[in-house]
């Protein structure tokens, strides 16, 4: 039964891949629980309806944002809330359009990027109202550097033809689990956030920069394979 169990897993697996690459950290065990989830999504409930609730997610660590600057630090604990809420909104949409056979690649792709963008406005206000002071410059810089990282993104896809959200071993859900520990770490430790946003900025930074050197370097090949078959093509002529 075991057997049969995984098989079916497999070619659920298969058919909600689409064509995004994936090398992130938590990619196998990820990929493991969404075939799982998708199980129990009821036939009412569409793809767009997942990317609303993921978005949703993004206004709940906003509000828990606010709430734990005027109220209590535990407000925090919305966040956390909110990032889940988002990743299981925005994992299983597109994954669910996949495994039903209505696939809206473009309008998807379109949709997704929009609402992600949004997302990080949302939690990069979040973290400004609740450091306040000079410190508000880290929320403006994350929500810079998270738009560099989703350009470069699209870079990527614009000259390769394929779409990879990660870089490297960190892609979204990497970044939701370590931002949700610093979260959780400032409940305990009051203002240990600054000194975590500002790490994560510096890995964000280090990383945007890795990502653009070897953006470069692929489309500096592609520009000399284009030149090349141009050349071939018009000797042939």
């Amino acid at each position: 039964m075991n057997r049969d169990l995984n098989s079916e897993n497999t070619k659920i697996l298969s058919r909600i891949t689409g064509d995004r690459e994936r090398t992130n950290l938590l990619k196998t065990p990820e990929q493991r629980f969404i075939v799982f989830l998708l199980r129990y999504i009821p036939s009412w409930m569409s793809s767009d309806m997942l990317t609303a609730t993921g978005f949703a997610g993004s206004i709940v660590t906003a509000v828990g944002f606010v709430l734990a600057t005027h109220y209590s630090r535990l407000f925090l604990l919305l966040g956390v809330l909110g990032f889940m809420i988002n990743w299981f909104g925005d994992s299983l949409d597109g994954r669910l359009a996949y495994l039903r056979n209505k696939p809206r690649k473009w309008y998807g792709f379109s949709l997704d990027f929009t609402v992600d963008w949004l997302t990080n406005i949302l939690i990069g206000y979040g973290y400004i109202v609740y450091v306040g002071g000079q410190w508000e410059l880290l929320g403006f810089g994350f929500v810079v550097l998270y738009g560099w990282a989703m350009m470069t993104a699209l870079l990527r896809y614009k000259i390769t033809g394929k779409y990879t959200i990660d870089s490297g071993l960190l892609g979204p859900t990497e970044v939701r689990v370590i931002i949700s520990m610093f979260l959780i770490l400032e409940i305990f430790v009051k203002s240990s956030i600054l000194y975590s946003g500002a790490l994560a900025c510096a890995i964000l930074l280090a990383v945007n920069l890795k990502d653009f050197v070897g953006l470069l370097k692929l489309a500096d090949r592609c520009d000399k394979d284009e030149k090349e078959a141009k050349n071939k093509s018009c000797s042939k002529e």
